[in-house]
């Protein structure tokens, strides 16, 4: 069919196959064209179709050539319907892996559930013996519980009192005011850590502890956000930045117990990027698109493959890594939180207006990562064409 994209209220509903491709194959190129990285031989990615994960894959894989086992829940494509971005992530990711001779087995399901451990586990048993690196970027609206069969639902709230912003409708560029209600009950803070906190991440290292996979100096890794002061009643101060407190709280635990065998469990605080869930939080479009603009200005971008090329170049895989801060966390949003950087985000966002938007912010910017995502405007793909899907 010829795919063009589809968006209901600032949400992709479709992706395109040879798009996708050509995204991953970039991504790929960039890493080719560095310096080989000395690092992890044997990775386990849960969450590896998309954004960071799919970037630490990619990293470890044609950085450091090791071999991967990736875990992801995505769709496949069928008569009427096109796949995720991340099928077709994945299948890229996997076939230029063969190309290279690397090994790369991919499990499509629930990481949350039992089953999905127990084909990871028999994976790497399988066709790595073990893993030196486990990245654990999971991103999810809701988790069944394995122990009590209960469904747990996320919400993205502000916790104590309502939150009102500036805002940006990405598509239109109309920049208006939202309100977001306060979760109504501890509830809704429980659930939101029960499905983005940490727990589902420390039963994926004990079930490789358990099954003899987990080398002796392993790494494993996870991925968290802080953000701006204007962001944080939505953010770091409401219910998604529970989950992430409570995340990182699981990384302090995991280290004290990896490190009586020479292990480590780290938390990496990343810049904002524009990925689907950053598209709907309120304020957050706004926020990304006078950052972009900034940090473009003043020559600091970095889009996801980048980040994580730093990642392991200065940080996972250095003799002399730079400090953590104090919460023993890596800051690769150290350029985001600049002062001068936010002072002049700040700055722009008191200005900013539907008629202004695109000249202080970087909407154009926003709409064009926005849709690579989903494999929308990719140079080279001739987007009127028929394709497979």
């Amino acid at each position: 069919m010829i795919v063009e994209p589809k968006i209901l209220h600032n949400v992709c509903l479709n992706a395109h196959p040879l798009g996708c491709s050509a995204q991953v194959l970039q991504q790929i190129d960039y890493v080719r064209n560095k310096e080989p990285l000395s690092g992890s031989r044997r990775a386990l990615v849960i969450g590896a179709s998309n954004g960071y994960g799919l970037a630490a894959r990619i990293l470890a894989a044609f950085g450091c050539g090791a071999d991967t086992v990736g875990v992801a829940y995505e769709r496949p494509g069928s008569g009427s319907k096109t796949g995720s971005a991340g099928w077709y992530n994945d299948l890229a990711f996997r076939r230029a892996a063969e190309q290279d001779g690397l090994g790369a087995w991919s499990i499509n399901g629930d990481a949350f559930s039992r089953e999905i451990k127990d084909q990871a586990v028999q994976a790497i048993r399988d066709n790595l013996g073990s893993v030196d690196l486990v990245v654990y970027s999971i991103a999810s609206p809701r988790r069944m519980d394995p122990e009590t069969g209960i469904l747990h639902s996320s919400v993205i709230k502000p916790i104590g009192r309502p939150f009102v912003e500036k805002t940006v409708n990405f598509q239109t560029g109309e920049v208006s005011e939202i309100r977001a209600e306060a979760a109504g009950s501890e509830q809704e803070i429980r659930d939101t850590v029960k499905v983005m906190g940490g727990e589902d991440w420390a039963m994926w290292i004990d079930a490789l502890e358990a099954a003899g996979l987990l080398e002796e100096r392993a790494t494993t890794l996870a991925f968290s956000y802080v953000g701006p002061e204007f962001t944080a009643p939505i953010y770091r101060d409401g219910t998604i930045g529970a989950a992430k407190k409570h995340l990182e709280e699981t990384a302090r635990q995991l280290d004290r117990r990896l490190s009586r065998r020479g292990g480590r469990a780290l938390i990496s605080v990343n810049k904002a990027l524009v990925t689907r869930a950053s598209a709907v939080i309120p304020a957050v479009p706004l926020y990304i698109a006078l950052l972009y603009r900034v940090m473009k200005e003043k020559g600091l971008h970095e889009a996801c493959i980048q980040q994580i090329h730093r990642l392991f170049r200065d940080y996972l895989y250095s003799d002399n890594p730079p400090p953590t801060d104090q919460e023993g966390r890596i800051r690769l949003d150290d350029r985001e939180m600049l002062p001068e950087v936010q002072e002049e985000v700040r700055r722009r966002r008191q200005q900013v207006t539907t008629e202004n938007v695109a000249r202080l912010g970087d909407i154009d910017g926003f709409r064009e990562e926005y849709l690579r995502y989903h494999g929308f405007g990719i140079d080279g793909i001739d987007y009127s064409a028929d394709v497979e899907i």
